[in-house]
């Protein structure tokens, strides 16, 4: 190899490593997110909206709650807990929604939420 290629490869490969891709999580810290309960768990279709509580494990403060495919405003509250705004045209049908946490680049497991 000449001096020029193998000197471009070795900067891409250090390039690589600095931006933080890995097996690890390097978001949050806090190993792999999972959900073991919502609450409220269910609600009426057409209710108020409400503060949905997420309550797990691994949460950083990065998470983010999905409601089905589409994020709700989040907020932190400790490595075990975090909220989500869930709005009224969220619930104006019955059914179920999958919720989920992603955190340190890691989808959670999803939970589902039911709508009556």
């Amino acid at each position: 190899m000449s001096r020029i290629s193998l000197g471009f490869l070795l900067a891409i490969a250090l390039m690589g490593a600095g931006c933080g891709y890995g097996s690890h999580n390097y978001t949050n810290g806090n190993g792999t997110p999972k959900i073991t309960q919502l609450t409220p768990a269910s609600t009426a279709a057409g209710g108020p909206a409400f503060t949905l509580t997420v309550e797990g494990t691994g949460f950083g403060t990065d998470s983010v709650v999905y409601w089905g495919t589409t994020t709700r405003a989040t907020t932190y509250d400790t490595t075990t807990q975090v909220k989500a705004n869930i709005t009224l045209a969220d619930i104006m049908n019955v059914g179920t929604v999958q919720v989920y946490v992603r955190s340190g680049g890691t989808n959670s497991n999803a939970m589902p939420f039911t709508i009556q």
